[in-house]
């Protein structure tokens, strides 16, 4: 029996970063032989045991054939007699297909740490073709190592995957699994230039793919095209370490825009609209999460309310503020106004403008909130108690005069 360390473990301790988790290979050993030693076995397709100490994973040494479309056709084939090679053989990049043995020894039979010097992503061999997600994975690594670049003969390889079929069946959940570890990587926009340039992201985000190509007001956009401005936004998104659904918000928030009549262009009247209807079904095709949907809708729908805000009179400030749920759930407008200001910045030379509209609407927020919704309650019901309904119309009327008087007072600043 010999241990190996394998794939990122190894990659990124050759690259100098902080190791994350490690992930253990067995060679000449049977499920028997892990038991005794006191393993754990949890593998449900394959040999797969937690340390009795440690509890890291160690997977026995395997090889797997493809037997149908998608990423779960397989079968694998765990023996003593398969060699570390052969393992290795069947793991996606050259990178990720370096073991290091426990006396320290690295095994490297496809030149994994000559890419590494070279910051190129290249597949092992032709069984990369046989699993889908791993055109998300490089895609996802390309937003993670933003230095390198992808092989032009894996390039080609995941274009004849897309063109096969093999993206179109992927399940909905690994889809956004990927999209969402890719997102909070370091430079987000890599990952969406690695799906564009293999044809993988007309597949799974057609709504996102459409904005390439789309022209905006220079005035407003200096870089134009709108599949550029949404990459610059999820980038600024990135750059501030925002969380993901404020980062998925900023990526879905001018889908619309791919939608707008080309007689129309450069011009986008009504964008949010559409793009509240596309947003929708890209998060119930690709089942996203409640707080990531939730946020890329508000964006999607309030951004340009955002971006006026300086603008707005009182009672269009509440109505915003009510729209958006703003009483109950500040922090998620906070978020949204994050989002908006990502979008003000993702533009070319925008980058360190002032962009007060966020701190104004944040302060109208709370003016409002300072207005005691109880008491109003209370004295409304105390002088007509036969009409219970004029409380809301009560309390909006109150949150409105606060805000009248936040705005006179910042207008005077």
């Amino acid at each position: 029996m010999k241990i190996y360390i394998v794939g990122g473990a190894v990659r990124d301790n050759l690259l100098g970063l902080p190791v994350q988790d490690h992930d253990y290979v067995v060679v000449g050993a049977t499920p028997d032989d892990m038991i005794k030693r006191g393993f754990m076995p949890v593998g449900k397709d394959f040999p797969v045991f937690l340390h009795p100490d440690t509890r890291e994973e160690y997977a026995l040494a395997r090889t797997e054939r493809k037997t149908a479309p998608g990423y779960k056709g397989f079968v694998f084939h765990a023996a003593p007699d398969v060699t570390l090679e052969q393992d290795l053989i069947r793991r996606d990049l050259t990178i990720n297909a370096i073991a290091q043995a426990e006396d320290g020894a690295l095994a490297d039979p496809f030149g994994g740490r000559n890419d590494l010097q070279q910051k190129i992503f290249r597949h092992v061999s032709s069984a990369f073709a046989e699993d889908p997600v791993r055109i998300l994975r490089v895609a996802r690594f390309a937003a993670r190592f933003t230095d390198f670049s992808v092989a032009p003969e894996t390039i080609a390889l995941m274009r004849q995957m897309v063109e096969a079929g093999e993206v179109d069946a992927l399940v909905p959940e690994r889809v956004w699994q990927e999209l969402a570890r890719g997102l909070m990587e370091k430079k987000p926009s890599r990952m969406f230039d690695v799906l564009r340039a293999c044809g993988a992201l007309s597949r799974i985000l057609p709504e996102l793919d459409a904005l390439w190509g789309v022209p905006q007001p220079e005035l407003h956009h200096p870089e134009i095209d709108t599949g550029v401005h949404v990459m610059m936004v999820v980038d600024v998104a990135a750059e501030k370490n925002h969380a993901l659904p404020i980062r998925f918000a900023a990526l879905m928030h001018d889908l619309g825009k791919g939608a707008t009549p080309m007689a129309e262009w450069p011009r986008h009247h009504g964008h949010e609209a559409r793009s509240v209807k596309l947003v929708d079904a890209v998060c119930r095709r690709l089942k996203i999460p409640g707080e990531c949907r939730d946020l890329a809708l508000m964006t999607a729908r309030e951004h340009g309310n955002v971006g006026r805000a300086l603008e707005l009179r009182a009672n269009t400030i509440v109505a915003l503020l009510e729209r958006s749920d703003a009483f109950r759930k500040p922090q998620r407008f906070i978020d949204m106004l994050s989002a908006s200001e990502c979008d003000y910045r993702g533009r070319t030379g925008f980058a360190d403008r002032p962009f007060p509209q966020a701190a104004y609407l944040q302060g109208a927020l709370t003016a409002a909130q300072a207005v005691n919704a109880g008491e109003i309650a209370a004295d409304t019901v105390q002088r007509y108690p036969d009409q219970p309904q004029r409380i809301p119309e009560a309390i909006r009327t109150a949150r409105i005069a606060a805000v009248s008087r936040f705005i006179d007072m910042a207008l005077q600043k």
